[in-house]
Parts: structure tokens; C-alpha cells; sequence
């Protein structure tokens, strides 16, 4: 079975580490310093890439919601004005990509939209992560399968049935899946991670996991049940201002989780029993017959 793809200049799939992201969305709270913080951060931990968020507001806010007032770091203003101001353009942009390259480490978007897909694309992404409120989009799937860039898709909050048709337009050949439960933070009775078993035995492409619980365990146990790529969303703070921040991992808990998920990596093994050199002083010691 086809379980791997090339994304930058990483293989991604079974043989191979495990890919970690750190997410770091919008925790930045539209401050572009924040954002270079969460990069450090993110560099500091040994991640292989950070991510971002990439919407175009307008289009994204549905209509019944756009004039909603909201208290904000900014004031009480209308949902909309919030979703602008957390918002990135071409100048926070052009800062993140050559903030990542003068720090070495890679970076990419989710993508919201068309639009967001366009812009992007003059940065050369390595990769696109599909949100799991896009999956059914298959509009927003067909402008991004065109790109001919490797895709993520998160299956949260989506039925067997719908990440079978969405698996089937884009295609298996240049894709990972990553299985996610859509609640921030997400309760571990709901975390169901044997569902990365069954997206394995499902879909012939790379199985990841996309956390949002809080604590670190059961992301490297995610990479022990067959995840090759594990996504969490970063934060300086939990206890900063924001929708995803309380479901996000501070940094020092970001350096603790690439070692619990390497030395799970280390600890998995190849299911061949053995007996190894280090056990035996103990075999000679210890078995009388």
C-alpha cells in the first residue's frame, strides 16, 4: 500500500518519523510579534513545521453572523470586524515566510477558501492542511487538488460516508488523512483514537491525528495506534484571549510532547519478539530450566 508522500523536504508515512505541526492558527491574535513567538516557540520544541490560518473573512462569516457583537481584546465590535482584525495579509505574511526561513523551519496554511488558496500560493507551500469545516466544500477540494500541492484532511466532525467522497474526488496519491474530534478542548471519551486503525485499514494513504484535548499522553499514544503525523495547536498562553487557546499545548508542554512522541516511536518496535543482548545477563542469571 501507498503510505507515504514527500512534503518539503520530509517523507511523510509509515517508515518514517512521525511529522509533528505545531498550530499555530490565530493564537496570535492578529500581532505579528505573537506570531514570531509562537515560530521560536514552535523551532525551540523541534517540530517539523508551523502552521498558520488563512481565511478571507468576508467570505467565511456566514451572513447571519457578520453583525454579531462580540467582546474583544479590541472593543465590542461585530463578529466580522473581529475575523479582519485577527486576520493576517501580505505584510504579516511576507514577515512569517522569511522569519521560518531565517529560523529553518517550514510553514503552511489551512485554508479557508478560494481566495485564501490564491493568495498562498505565492509563498511555494509544501502543503495545504483542509480543515475539517471544509471537508464537504468539494469546490474549495477541486481548486486545491488543481494546485497539484500535497493536501491534509481533517476528518472532524464528518461521517465515514463523507470522508469517503471527499478521499475519492481528491485522490489518495498526494494526500494524508488525520483523524480529529472537532471540540476545543475535546474530552478524551471522545477522542476515539482506534478510529486511526480504522482510517488505516480504510484509505491507501498516511494516517495522522489532529489533537484538541488538553494534556500531552494521548497525542504520543495516537502515534503508538499508527498516526504518522500529529498536529496541536500552540499557544504562549493558555489563558490568553481566544477560541482555540485553551485547547492549545504552552511551549514548554510542545518540547515535552516531540519527546514522548519519539520515544514512543523508539518504544513501538516491529512486532518481532526477540531476545535482546541487554536481557542477557538477566536470562543467565534468572531462568534455572
Amino acid at each position: 500500500m501507498n503510505r507515504e508522500i514527500r512534503i518539503g523536504n520530509q517523507m511523510v508515512g509509515d517508515g518514517h518519523p512521525a511529522y509533528i505541526i505545531a498550530e499555530a492558527g490565530i493564537n496570535h491574535n492578529g500581532d505579528i510579534d505573537n506570531a514570531k513567538r509562537l515560530i521560536d516557540a514552535a523551532k525551540h520544541a523541534g517540530v517539523d513545521a508551523v502552521k498558520f490560518q488563512k481565511r478571507t473573512p468576508e467570505l467565511c462569516v456566514p451572513p447571519e453572523q457578520r453583525n454579531q457583537m462580540r467582546e474583544t481584546p479590541w472593543g465590542y465590535i461585530t463578529y466580522l470586524d473581529y475575523r479582519i482584525k485577527t486576520e493576517f495579509g501580505e505584510k504579516e505574511y511576507d514577515e512569517i515566510d522569511r522569519y521560518c526561513r531565517e529560523k529553518g523551519i517550514a510553514w503552511f496554511v489551512s485554508v479557508w477558501d478560494e481566495e485564501a488558496v490564491n493568495f498562498m500560493e505565492k509563498y511555494d507551500p509544501i502543503c495545504y492542511k483542509i480543515p475539517s469545516a471544509s471537508l464537504t466544500d468539494h469546490k474549495l477540494l477541486k481548486h486545491l487538488r488543481n494546485t497539484g500541492r500535497p493536501l491534509i484532511l481533517s476528518t472532524g466532525m464528518s461521517t465515514l460516508e463523507q470522508i469517503h467522497a471527499s478521499v475519492n474526488f481528491i485522490g489518495e496519491g498526494n494526500l494524508v488523512l488525520t483523524h480529529a474530534t472537532s471540540t476545543y478542548p475535546c474530552d478524551p471519551a471522545e477522542l476515539n483514537l482506534r478510529m486511526i486503525d480504522t482510517l488505516r485499514k480504510t484509505f491507501n494513504c498516511p494516517i495522522g491525528y489532529s489533537g484538541h484535548e488538553v494534556g500531552l499522553v494521548t497525542s504520543a499514544v495516537a502515534v503508538g495506534l499508527g498516526a504518522c503525523m500529529v498536529e496541536r495547536h500552540i499557544t504562549l498562553d493558555r489563558a490568553l484571549w481566544g477560541s482555540d487557546q485553551a485547547a492549545s499545548v504552552e511551549p514548554g508542554g510542545f518540547e515535552k510532547l516531540v519527546k514522548y512522541i519519539r520515544v514512543t516511536e523508539m518504544a513501538v518496535g516491529d512486532g518481532i519478539k526477540k531476545v535482546y543482548d541487554s536481557e542477557i545477563s538477566s536470562l543467565k542469571k534468572l531462568r534455572r530450566v
